[in-house]
């Protein structure tokens, strides 16, 4: 009798086991898909991580609801007054320092091996968001990751939203980081009253395919109406719905399935969300044109290539961005009080 109790609560105790694990796995599936893509977000010249946050925090939160968003601090605390001061509480930050052409850089490459440093440990990171200096900082980290230069060990950043970014000026960094035509999907906010507004032409045309989305305001996180609402939202669904047919393929392939599903074709399967527009950058100033920007629309989003993105309520200008200064033509002293003014009500 004892031989048989044995016997019995062995086997008894094999199915429980068995019924856990079986039970676990579902559930293990269920987290691997609900993994959210990664975005690193880069605040602007002399304000915060928290700042930032706060001001992507009024866009439509369907935008981002996918992703994962980390808001670091930079680097070094400001070394100077702060356009945000009296608004939004400090401590403020800065990324790195500049002269007043925009040329010679000091602590920029503390502040990239600070980058790679936090990337590689908190990531790894899908794509890139980044406000004016944030921006900037974010197109020359994917210009240098695409040439080899640092990040090797890290997957390929797949995305990069520009809010009033630039190109770095110095030709021993533009030969390298803007050598080629950087691949990762872009959408470019760019404001007709920015003083920023050529640069940021500039850094969109080192892209593939931008997207372009124009807003009437000056140099600061723009709120979106309904039309830019909508071709954001549709640009970050066809970046979830590619990443998820590259995983896909990829787990096919783990498998032993995937037979002659992937040719190299992950990404073209994704085509289906692109509209292949000739969509013209609007750059009277500048005297050129860049075409092939690119809009993208999923089955939700309806969006119409030739629209010219129009904002006319906002009026409130979220942390200008002392980094412009060294960039622009004319003087601090010679913004406008609309440009430099941050309404209290609305951060």
């Amino acid at each position: 009798m004892n031989k048989v109790r044995v016997v019995v609560g062995v086997f008894l105790s094999s199915e429980i086991s068995w019924v856990r694990e079986e039970s676990r796995r579902p559930m293990e599936s269920q987290q691997h898909k609900e993994k959210k893509m990664k975005i690193l977000c880069l605040h602007g010249f002399r304000t915060s991580g928290s700042f930032l946050q706060k001001q992507i925090g009024k866009w439509d939160a369907s935008i981002f609801s996918q992703f994962d968003l980390d808001f670091p601090d930079g680097i070094f605390p400001a070394g100077g007054k702060s356009d945000i001061e009296g608004i939004f509480p400090p401590p403020y930050y800065e990324w790195f320092q500049f002269d007043k052409d925009f040329t010679e850089y000091t602590n920029l490459e503390e502040c990239i091996t600070y980058l790679c440093d936090y990337i590689t440990s908190k990531g790894p990171f899908d794509g890139l968001l980044g406000f004016s200096q944030g921006a900037t900082l974010s197109g020359l980290l994917l210009g240098y990751q695409a040439q080899g230069k640092l990040l090797k060990e890290h997957p390929p950043f797949k995305f990069f939203i520009s809010i009033s970014g630039a190109k770095f000026r110095d030709p021993k960094i533009c030969d390298i980081a803007y050598k080629d035509t950087i691949k990762a999907k872009s959408v470019h906010f760019i404001g007709a009253k920015d003083w920023l507004k050529l640069p940021s032409e500039d850094l969109a045309a080192e892209f593939d395919n931008p997207l372009i989305i124009r807003h009437p305001q000056g140099h600061m996180v723009p709120r979106l109406d309904e039309a830019a609402t909508e071709q954001l939202r549709g640009w970050t669904a066809a970046i979830i719905q590619c990443n998820g047919t590259i995983s896909d393929g990829k787990h096919e392939l783990e498998n032993g399935d995937a037979n002659e599903k992937h040719n190299g074709t992950d990404l073209i399967q994704c085509d289906n969300a692109k509209l292949d527009s000739k969509h013209e950058l609007d750059n009277g100033e500048a005297k050129q044109k860049h075409n092939g920007a690119d809009l993208i629309q999923c089955d939700n989003a309806k969006l119409d290539s030739k629209h010219e993105l129009e904002n006319g309520e906002a009026k409130e200008n979220f942390g200008a961005d002392p980094v412009v200064s060294a960039m622009k033509n004319q003087s601090q002293e010679t913004r406008t009080a609309g440009e430099i003014k941050i309404n209290e009500r609305e951060v």
